[in-house]
Protein backbone atom coordinates (compact mmCIF):
# COMPACT_ATOMS: atom_id res chain seq x y z
CA UNK A 1 0.00 0.00 0.00
CA UNK A 2 1.45 3.41 -0.95
CA UNK A 3 1.73 6.27 1.53
CA UNK A 4 -1.32 8.22 0.36
CA UNK A 5 -3.52 5.11 0.43
CA UNK A 6 -2.27 4.21 3.89
CA UNK A 7 -2.97 7.63 5.35
CA UNK A 8 -6.40 7.72 3.66
CA UNK A 9 -7.24 4.39 5.34
CA UNK A 10 -6.06 5.70 8.72
CA UNK A 11 -8.14 8.85 8.26
CA UNK A 12 -11.27 6.88 7.33
CA UNK A 13 -10.86 4.63 10.37
CA UNK A 14 -10.46 7.59 12.75
CA UNK A 15 -13.53 9.35 11.34
CA UNK A 16 -15.61 6.16 11.58
CA UNK A 17 -14.43 5.63 15.16
CA UNK A 18 -15.55 9.16 16.10
CA UNK A 19 -18.91 9.31 14.33
CA UNK A 20 -21.07 12.40 14.69
CA UNK A 21 -18.21 14.74 15.63
CA UNK A 22 -17.90 17.21 12.71
CA UNK A 23 -15.57 19.69 14.39
CA UNK A 24 -13.18 16.91 15.37
CA UNK A 25 -13.32 15.53 11.82
CA UNK A 26 -12.51 19.00 10.46
CA UNK A 27 -9.45 19.33 12.70
CA UNK A 28 -8.23 15.87 11.63
CA UNK A 29 -8.83 16.63 7.95
CA UNK A 30 -6.74 19.79 8.08
CA UNK A 31 -3.88 17.96 9.81
CA UNK A 32 -3.86 14.92 7.54
CA UNK A 33 -3.13 16.99 4.42
CA UNK A 34 0.17 17.94 6.06
CA UNK A 35 0.91 14.44 7.36
CA UNK A 36 0.96 13.09 3.80
CA UNK A 37 4.10 15.16 3.19
CA UNK A 38 5.72 13.86 6.38
CA UNK A 39 5.02 10.19 5.66
CA UNK A 40 6.30 10.43 2.08
CA UNK A 41 9.63 11.73 3.36
CA UNK A 42 9.77 9.96 6.74
CA UNK A 43 7.75 6.71 6.49
CA UNK A 44 8.85 5.54 9.94
CA UNK A 45 6.19 7.84 11.44
CA UNK A 46 3.61 5.43 10.05
CA UNK A 47 4.93 2.48 12.06
CA UNK A 48 3.59 0.97 15.30
CA UNK A 49 0.19 2.65 14.85
CA UNK A 50 1.81 5.95 15.84
CA UNK A 51 -0.73 8.13 14.05
CA UNK A 52 -3.67 6.10 15.30
CA UNK A 53 -2.37 6.45 18.88
CA UNK A 54 -1.70 10.16 18.49
CA UNK A 55 -5.24 10.89 17.30
CA UNK A 56 -6.89 8.84 20.07
CA UNK A 57 -7.29 10.87 23.29
CA UNK A 58 -5.59 9.38 26.32
CA UNK A 59 -8.71 10.11 28.37
CA UNK A 60 -12.19 11.55 27.78
CA UNK A 61 -14.18 12.60 30.83
CA UNK A 62 -17.90 13.54 30.69
CA UNK A 63 -19.80 14.39 33.85
CA UNK A 64 -23.02 15.84 35.22
CA UNK A 65 -22.98 19.37 36.70
CA UNK A 66 -26.07 20.04 38.86
CA UNK A 67 -26.50 23.51 40.36
CA UNK A 68 -29.20 25.74 41.84
CA UNK A 69 -30.18 29.10 40.33
CA UNK A 70 -31.29 32.21 42.23
CA UNK A 71 -34.92 31.06 42.08
CA UNK A 72 -33.93 27.88 43.91
CA UNK A 73 -34.56 25.83 40.77
CA UNK A 74 -32.19 22.93 40.09
CA UNK A 75 -30.39 23.09 36.74
CA UNK A 76 -28.28 20.37 35.10
CA UNK A 77 -25.43 20.89 32.62
CA UNK A 78 -22.84 18.58 31.12
CA UNK A 79 -19.13 18.96 31.82
CA UNK A 80 -16.19 17.73 29.75
CA UNK A 81 -12.42 17.29 30.01
CA UNK A 82 -10.49 15.67 27.17
CA UNK A 83 -6.91 14.85 28.17
CA UNK A 84 -5.52 14.29 24.71
CA UNK A 85 -1.76 13.81 24.93
CA UNK A 86 0.73 14.15 27.81
CA UNK A 87 3.90 12.96 26.10
CA UNK A 88 5.56 16.41 26.37
CA UNK A 89 4.22 17.32 29.80
CA UNK A 90 1.03 17.67 31.87
CA UNK A 91 -2.15 18.28 29.92
CA UNK A 92 -2.62 22.01 29.36
CA UNK A 93 -5.62 23.79 27.88
CA UNK A 94 -8.57 25.96 28.71
CA UNK A 95 -12.09 25.47 29.99
CA UNK A 96 -14.95 26.87 27.88
CA UNK A 97 -18.43 27.70 29.18
CA UNK A 98 -20.79 28.15 26.23
CA UNK A 99 -24.10 26.58 25.13
CA UNK A 100 -22.43 25.14 22.00
CA UNK A 101 -19.95 23.01 23.97
CA UNK A 102 -20.14 19.30 23.18
CA UNK A 103 -17.69 16.41 22.93
CA UNK A 104 -16.80 17.11 19.30
CA UNK A 105 -15.87 20.72 20.01
CA UNK A 106 -13.87 19.86 23.12
CA UNK A 107 -12.00 17.08 21.24
CA UNK A 108 -11.10 19.35 18.32
CA UNK A 109 -9.89 22.02 20.73
CA UNK A 110 -7.85 19.46 22.68
CA UNK A 111 -6.26 18.06 19.50
CA UNK A 112 -5.36 21.56 18.31
CA UNK A 113 -3.94 22.25 21.77
CA UNK A 114 -1.54 19.29 21.49
CA UNK A 115 0.09 20.74 18.38
CA UNK A 116 -0.11 24.34 19.56
CA UNK A 117 1.59 23.50 22.85
CA UNK A 118 4.24 21.53 21.00
CA UNK A 119 5.03 24.60 18.87
CA UNK A 120 5.72 26.73 21.95
CA UNK A 121 8.76 24.59 22.76
CA UNK A 122 7.60 24.41 26.40
CA UNK A 123 7.08 21.12 28.32
CA UNK A 124 3.28 20.92 28.17
CA UNK A 125 0.87 18.39 26.72
CA UNK A 126 -2.59 19.14 25.36
CA UNK A 127 -6.11 18.99 26.73
CA UNK A 128 -9.33 20.99 26.80
CA UNK A 129 -12.54 21.13 28.78
CA UNK A 130 -15.78 22.97 29.36
CA UNK A 131 -19.51 22.79 29.83
CA UNK A 132 -22.67 23.64 27.89
CA UNK A 133 -23.36 26.38 30.46
CA UNK A 134 -24.07 29.95 29.38
CA UNK A 135 -22.72 32.54 31.84
CA UNK A 136 -24.54 35.38 30.05
CA UNK A 137 -27.41 36.71 32.14
CA UNK A 138 -26.35 34.76 35.22
CA UNK A 139 -25.71 36.41 38.57
CA UNK A 140 -22.34 36.18 40.29
CA UNK A 141 -23.82 33.77 42.82
CA UNK A 142 -25.20 31.52 40.08
CA UNK A 143 -21.83 31.46 38.34
CA UNK A 144 -20.09 30.71 41.64
CA UNK A 145 -22.44 27.82 42.38
CA UNK A 146 -21.98 26.41 38.89
CA UNK A 147 -18.17 26.65 39.07
CA UNK A 148 -18.15 24.96 42.46
CA UNK A 149 -20.29 22.09 41.17
CA UNK A 150 -18.12 21.77 38.05
CA UNK A 151 -14.97 21.55 40.18
CA UNK A 152 -16.55 18.92 42.46
CA UNK A 153 -15.95 16.42 39.66
CA UNK A 154 -13.02 18.00 37.82
CA UNK A 155 -10.76 18.24 40.89
CA UNK A 156 -10.08 14.50 40.93
CA UNK A 157 -8.67 14.63 37.37
CA UNK A 158 -6.32 17.66 37.56
CA UNK A 159 -3.10 18.69 39.31
CA UNK A 160 0.05 20.66 38.54
CA UNK A 161 1.83 17.48 37.32
CA UNK A 162 -1.28 15.94 35.75
CA UNK A 163 -3.55 18.49 34.05
CA UNK A 164 -3.52 22.29 34.34
CA UNK A 165 -6.69 24.02 33.06
CA UNK A 166 -7.01 27.70 32.20
CA UNK A 167 -9.74 30.04 30.92
CA UNK A 168 -11.36 30.18 27.50
CA UNK A 169 -14.64 31.55 26.13
CA UNK A 170 -16.98 32.24 29.05
CA UNK A 171 -14.27 31.58 31.64
CA UNK A 172 -12.39 34.68 32.76
CA UNK A 173 -10.78 35.88 35.98
CA UNK A 174 -14.05 35.62 37.93
CA UNK A 175 -14.65 31.99 36.96
CA UNK A 176 -11.00 31.02 37.47
CA UNK A 177 -11.23 32.44 41.00
CA UNK A 178 -14.32 30.41 41.85
CA UNK A 179 -12.86 27.24 40.31
CA UNK A 180 -9.54 27.57 42.15
CA UNK A 181 -11.26 28.39 45.45
CA UNK A 182 -13.31 25.21 45.26
CA UNK A 183 -10.25 23.14 44.29
CA UNK A 184 -8.34 24.53 47.28
CA UNK A 185 -11.25 23.77 49.58
CA UNK A 186 -11.62 20.19 48.33
CA UNK A 187 -7.90 19.34 48.42
CA UNK A 188 -6.93 21.20 51.60
CA UNK A 189 -3.83 22.78 50.04
CA UNK A 190 -2.83 25.86 48.06
CA UNK A 191 -1.58 24.17 44.89
CA UNK A 192 -1.16 27.37 42.89
CA UNK A 193 0.13 25.61 39.77
CA UNK A 194 -3.07 23.59 39.26
CA UNK A 195 -4.82 26.31 37.23
CA UNK A 196 -3.63 29.33 35.26
CA UNK A 197 -5.17 32.69 34.48
CA UNK A 198 -5.25 33.55 38.19
CA UNK A 199 -5.40 37.11 39.51
CA UNK A 200 -2.03 38.78 40.06
CA UNK A 201 -2.43 39.01 43.83
CA UNK A 202 -2.78 35.24 44.28
CA UNK A 203 -0.36 33.57 41.88
CA UNK A 204 -1.22 34.92 38.43
CA UNK A 205 1.28 36.04 35.80
CA UNK A 206 1.74 39.44 34.30
CA UNK A 207 0.69 39.59 30.61
CA UNK A 208 -1.57 36.52 30.87
CA UNK A 209 -4.67 38.62 30.23
CA UNK A 210 -3.07 40.22 27.18
CA UNK A 211 -1.09 37.24 25.95
CA UNK A 212 -3.28 35.65 23.26
CA UNK A 213 -4.13 38.97 21.63
CA UNK A 214 -0.56 40.26 21.84
CA UNK A 215 0.70 36.95 20.47
CA UNK A 216 -1.52 37.12 17.36
CA UNK A 217 -0.09 40.54 16.58
CA UNK A 218 3.50 39.41 17.19
CA UNK A 219 2.97 36.46 14.81
CA UNK A 220 1.47 38.79 12.20
CA UNK A 221 4.43 41.10 12.63
CA UNK A 222 6.79 38.19 11.85
CA UNK A 223 4.80 37.20 8.74
CA UNK A 224 5.02 40.80 7.52
CA UNK A 225 8.73 41.10 8.31
CA UNK A 226 9.36 38.04 6.15
CA UNK A 227 7.79 40.02 3.28
CA UNK A 228 9.71 43.20 4.07
CA UNK A 229 6.61 44.93 5.46
CA UNK A 230 5.48 46.22 8.86
CA UNK A 231 2.32 46.89 10.84
CA UNK A 232 2.94 50.62 10.89
CA UNK A 233 0.13 52.26 8.93
CA UNK A 234 -1.80 49.02 8.31
CA UNK A 235 -5.59 48.88 8.69
CA UNK A 236 -6.94 45.87 10.58
CA UNK A 237 -10.42 44.39 10.95
CA UNK A 238 -10.94 42.17 13.99
CA UNK A 239 -13.95 39.95 14.60
CA UNK A 240 -14.97 39.57 18.22
CA UNK A 241 -14.64 41.92 21.17
CA UNK A 242 -13.61 39.60 23.96
CA UNK A 243 -10.25 39.22 25.64
CA UNK A 244 -8.32 38.09 22.54
CA UNK A 245 -9.78 40.78 20.30
CA UNK A 246 -9.31 43.63 22.78
CA UNK A 247 -5.63 42.92 23.39
CA UNK A 248 -4.92 42.28 19.72
CA UNK A 249 -6.33 45.77 19.14
CA UNK A 250 -4.15 47.20 21.91
CA UNK A 251 -0.88 45.76 20.61
CA UNK A 252 -1.71 46.46 16.94
CA UNK A 253 -2.40 50.13 17.63
CA UNK A 254 0.69 50.35 19.83
CA UNK A 255 2.74 49.15 16.81
CA UNK A 256 1.25 51.79 14.52
CA UNK A 257 -1.72 50.00 12.94
CA UNK A 258 -5.31 51.28 12.94
CA UNK A 259 -8.10 48.91 13.98
CA UNK A 260 -11.07 49.93 11.80
CA UNK A 261 -13.69 47.67 13.32
CA UNK A 262 -14.68 44.87 15.71
CA UNK A 263 -17.81 42.87 16.44
CA UNK A 264 -19.90 40.65 18.67
CA UNK A 265 -22.90 38.40 18.02
CA UNK A 266 -25.24 41.42 17.78
CA UNK A 267 -23.37 43.21 14.96
CA UNK A 268 -20.20 45.17 14.33
CA UNK A 269 -18.72 48.62 14.93
CA UNK A 270 -16.85 50.59 12.31
CA UNK A 271 -14.29 53.05 13.67
CA UNK A 272 -12.18 54.38 10.76
CA UNK A 273 -9.92 56.42 13.06
CA UNK A 274 -9.17 53.54 15.43
CA UNK A 275 -10.50 52.14 18.71
CA UNK A 276 -10.79 53.95 22.04
CA UNK A 277 -9.44 51.04 24.05
CA UNK A 278 -10.17 52.43 27.50
CA UNK A 279 -13.81 52.88 26.58
CA UNK A 280 -14.03 49.42 25.01
CA UNK A 281 -12.46 47.80 28.08
CA UNK A 282 -14.97 49.62 30.29
CA UNK A 283 -17.89 48.45 28.14
CA UNK A 284 -16.80 44.81 27.81
CA UNK A 285 -14.82 44.09 30.98
CA UNK A 286 -16.55 46.30 33.58
CA UNK A 287 -20.10 46.86 32.32
CA UNK A 288 -20.18 43.54 30.42
CA UNK A 289 -22.05 45.35 27.66
CA UNK A 290 -22.42 44.93 23.90
CA UNK A 291 -20.48 46.59 21.09
CA UNK A 292 -23.55 48.77 20.41
CA UNK A 293 -22.96 50.33 23.86
CA UNK A 294 -19.45 51.27 22.77
CA UNK A 295 -20.76 52.90 19.58
CA UNK A 296 -23.20 55.04 21.59
CA UNK A 297 -20.37 56.53 23.66
CA UNK A 298 -17.47 56.63 21.19
CA UNK A 299 -16.65 59.49 18.83
CA UNK A 300 -16.68 58.54 15.14
CA UNK A 301 -17.93 54.97 15.72
CA UNK A 302 -20.99 53.45 14.04
CA UNK A 303 -22.86 50.30 15.01
CA UNK A 304 -24.08 48.03 12.18
CA UNK A 305 -26.70 45.44 13.04
CA UNK A 306 -26.68 44.00 9.52
CA UNK A 307 -23.74 42.79 7.45
CA UNK A 308 -20.32 41.53 8.50
CA UNK A 309 -17.22 43.04 10.01
CA UNK A 310 -15.46 41.89 6.83
CA UNK A 311 -17.52 44.38 4.76
CA UNK A 312 -15.13 47.14 5.89
CA UNK A 313 -11.96 48.20 4.06
CA UNK A 314 -8.74 46.85 5.62
CA UNK A 315 -5.35 45.27 4.87
CA UNK A 316 -5.20 42.60 7.57
CA UNK A 317 -7.95 40.32 8.91
CA UNK A 318 -7.86 38.89 12.43
CA UNK A 319 -10.79 36.56 13.21
CA UNK A 320 -10.92 36.46 17.02
CA UNK A 321 -14.49 35.29 17.74
CA UNK A 322 -15.19 31.55 17.47
CA UNK A 323 -14.75 28.42 15.38
CA UNK A 324 -15.96 28.30 11.76
CA UNK A 325 -16.97 31.96 11.67
CA UNK A 326 -15.47 32.23 8.15
CA UNK A 327 -16.76 29.94 5.41
CA UNK A 328 -15.81 29.97 1.72
CA UNK A 329 -18.18 32.83 0.84
CA UNK A 330 -16.92 35.04 3.66
CA UNK A 331 -13.32 34.13 2.80
CA UNK A 332 -13.97 35.22 -0.78
CA UNK A 333 -15.35 38.53 0.52
CA UNK A 334 -12.11 39.00 2.47
CA UNK A 335 -10.00 38.07 -0.55
CA UNK A 336 -11.92 40.51 -2.77
CA UNK A 337 -10.89 43.29 -0.38
CA UNK A 338 -7.30 42.69 -1.43
CA UNK A 339 -6.28 41.53 2.04
CA UNK A 340 -2.63 40.43 2.22
CA UNK A 341 -2.54 38.82 5.66
CA UNK A 342 -4.94 36.88 7.89
CA UNK A 343 -4.02 35.68 11.39
CA UNK A 344 -6.37 33.59 13.50
CA UNK A 345 -6.94 34.69 17.09
CA UNK A 346 -9.83 32.28 17.67
CA UNK A 347 -9.49 28.50 17.52
CA UNK A 348 -10.25 27.18 14.00
CA UNK A 349 -12.30 30.23 12.88
CA UNK A 350 -11.82 29.28 9.20
CA UNK A 351 -13.44 26.29 7.53
CA UNK A 352 -11.33 24.06 5.28
CA UNK A 353 -13.02 25.64 2.25
CA UNK A 354 -12.13 29.11 3.54
CA UNK A 355 -8.47 28.10 3.86
CA UNK A 356 -8.54 26.96 0.21
CA UNK A 357 -9.80 30.44 -0.74
CA UNK A 358 -6.93 32.07 1.18
CA UNK A 359 -4.41 29.92 -0.65
CA UNK A 360 -5.93 30.59 -4.08
CA UNK A 361 -5.97 34.33 -3.36
CA UNK A 362 -2.36 34.38 -2.14
CA UNK A 363 -3.33 35.56 1.36
CA UNK A 364 -0.51 34.92 3.82
CA UNK A 365 -2.21 32.89 6.53
CA UNK A 366 -1.31 32.54 10.21
CA UNK A 367 -3.18 29.46 11.54
CA UNK A 368 -4.62 29.43 15.04
CA UNK A 369 -2.36 26.69 16.37
CA UNK A 370 0.59 29.01 15.76
CA UNK A 371 -0.81 32.55 15.80
CA UNK A 372 -2.87 32.29 18.99
CA UNK A 373 -0.39 30.20 21.01
CA UNK A 374 0.62 33.22 23.10
CA UNK A 375 -2.05 32.51 25.69
CA UNK A 376 -0.98 28.99 26.50
CA UNK A 377 2.68 29.99 26.29
CA UNK A 378 2.15 32.60 29.00
CA UNK A 379 0.12 30.10 31.01
CA UNK A 380 3.21 27.87 30.96
CA UNK A 381 5.26 30.85 32.15
CA UNK A 382 2.73 31.24 34.99
CA UNK A 383 3.31 27.58 35.86
CA UNK A 384 7.07 28.24 35.98
CA UNK A 385 6.59 31.15 38.38
CA UNK A 386 4.25 29.13 40.59
CA UNK A 387 6.72 26.24 40.74
CA UNK A 388 9.58 28.53 41.77
CA UNK A 389 7.44 30.74 44.07
CA UNK A 390 8.50 33.69 41.92
CA UNK A 391 6.85 36.67 40.23
CA UNK A 392 8.13 38.35 37.06
CA UNK A 393 7.65 41.90 35.84
CA UNK A 394 5.30 42.79 32.99
CA UNK A 395 8.23 43.84 30.81
CA UNK A 396 10.20 40.63 31.37
CA UNK A 397 7.17 38.40 30.79
CA UNK A 398 6.17 40.23 27.63
CA UNK A 399 9.71 39.90 26.33
CA UNK A 400 9.50 36.13 26.95
CA UNK A 401 6.17 36.03 25.11
CA UNK A 402 7.54 37.94 22.14
CA UNK A 403 10.52 35.58 21.98
CA UNK A 404 8.25 32.51 22.07
CA UNK A 405 6.03 33.86 19.26
CA UNK A 406 9.11 34.62 17.15
CA UNK A 407 10.35 31.05 17.75
CA UNK A 408 6.96 29.61 16.78
CA UNK A 409 7.03 31.54 13.52
CA UNK A 410 10.57 30.33 12.83
CA UNK A 411 9.55 26.69 13.45
CA UNK A 412 6.62 27.06 11.04
CA UNK A 413 8.79 28.80 8.43
CA UNK A 414 11.60 26.23 8.67
CA UNK A 415 9.27 23.22 8.48
CA UNK A 416 7.44 24.69 5.47
CA UNK A 417 10.75 25.26 3.70
CA UNK A 418 12.06 21.78 4.56
CA UNK A 419 8.99 20.12 3.01
CA UNK A 420 8.89 22.36 -0.08
CA UNK A 421 5.87 24.51 0.81
CA UNK A 422 7.51 27.87 1.54
CA UNK A 423 5.28 30.48 3.19
CA UNK A 424 2.58 27.88 3.86
CA UNK A 425 2.58 28.45 7.60
CA UNK A 426 -0.38 26.15 8.19
CA UNK A 427 1.45 23.15 6.77
CA UNK A 428 4.63 24.26 8.53
CA UNK A 429 2.83 24.50 11.88
CA UNK A 430 1.21 21.09 11.44
CA UNK A 431 4.49 19.40 10.54
CA UNK A 432 6.60 21.06 13.22
CA UNK A 433 4.00 20.38 15.92
CA UNK A 434 3.46 16.79 14.81
CA UNK A 435 7.13 15.83 14.59
CA UNK A 436 7.97 16.98 18.11
CA UNK A 437 5.05 15.04 19.61
CA UNK A 438 5.66 12.00 17.38
CA UNK A 439 9.37 11.85 18.20
CA UNK A 440 8.60 11.88 21.94
CA UNK A 441 6.00 9.14 21.49
CA UNK A 442 8.52 7.00 19.61
CA UNK A 443 11.08 7.51 22.38
CA UNK A 444 8.63 6.53 25.15
CA UNK A 445 7.34 3.33 23.57
CA UNK A 446 3.89 1.99 22.77
CA UNK A 447 1.83 3.39 25.64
Amino acid sequence: MNTDSKIAEIYDNIVARNAGEPEFHQAIDELFDSLKLVLRKDPHYGENKLIERLFEPERQIIFRVPWTDDNNEVRVNRGFRVQFNSVLGPYKGGIRFHPSVNLSIVKFLALEQVFKNSLTGLPIGGGKGGADFDPKGKSNMEIMRFCQSFMMELHRHIGEYRDVPAGDIGVGAREIGYLFGQYRRLNHRHESGVITGKALNWGGAQVRTEATGYGVVYFTEQMMKAQGESLDGARIAISGSGNVAIYAMEKAQELGATVVGFSDSSGYVSCPDGVDLELLKDVKEVRRGRVSDYAKDATGATFHEDGLIWDLDYDIAMPCATQNEIDADVAQLIADKGVRYLAEGANMPSTLEAIDVYRDAGIIFGPAKAANAGGVATSALEMQQNASRDSWSFEYTEKRLQGIMTSIFKRCEDAAAEYGVEKDYLTGANIAGFKKVADAMCAQGVI
